[in-house]
């Protein structure tokens, strides 16, 4: 496997071990993370291998910044103040699980930094009533 998919399974397994995932979602990992509004009924939690930067390190080693997504969805009812509020706090509990966390099944990788963008998508919300947030997880690896 690449680099980034080890990194998103590492990333799932661990959310999925952590509780901090509501059961019974499980986060998946996932090529295209693609779902039928129906489907959103039902939270979802997909994690999915975004980019690889390689620079230089040293003479004889390379620097990977592996970033990973994980991506919350919801379709929401009719109190989009109290939903996105509760979906929010969860997007915020992911975050602060995964920060300065080691991924024991790839203990070459450690965490540099998490992004937010979009802290929700406002034009889901207004279109299909779902919540869309993304979180932008990078690991950093020398080899």
């Amino acid at each position: 496997m690449s680099i980034a998919t080890d990194i998103a399974d590492a990333v799932t397994t661990e959310l999925n071990a952590s509780g901090v995932v509501p059961p019974p979602v499980t986060a998946l990992r996932m090529v295209l993370p693609e779902f039928e509004l129906a489907d959103l009924a039902e939270l979802k939690v997909a994690v999915v291998p975004k980019s690889v930067l390689i620079t230089g390190g040293t003479r004889a080693a390379s620097q990977y910044d592996i970033a990973v997504d994980v991506g919350v969805q919801k379709k929401l009812g009719k109190d989009l103040d109290t939903e996105v509020a509760a979906l929010g706090t969860l997007v915020d509990q992911i975050a602060d699980h995964l920060r300065r966390r080691a991924l024991s099944a790839v203990p070459y990788a450690t965490w540099v930094s998490i992004a937010n963008e979009p802290v929700y998508a406002p034009e889901h919300l207004a279109e299909q009533r779902v919540f869309t947030s993304v979180l932008t997880v990078t690991y950093r690896a020398i080899k």
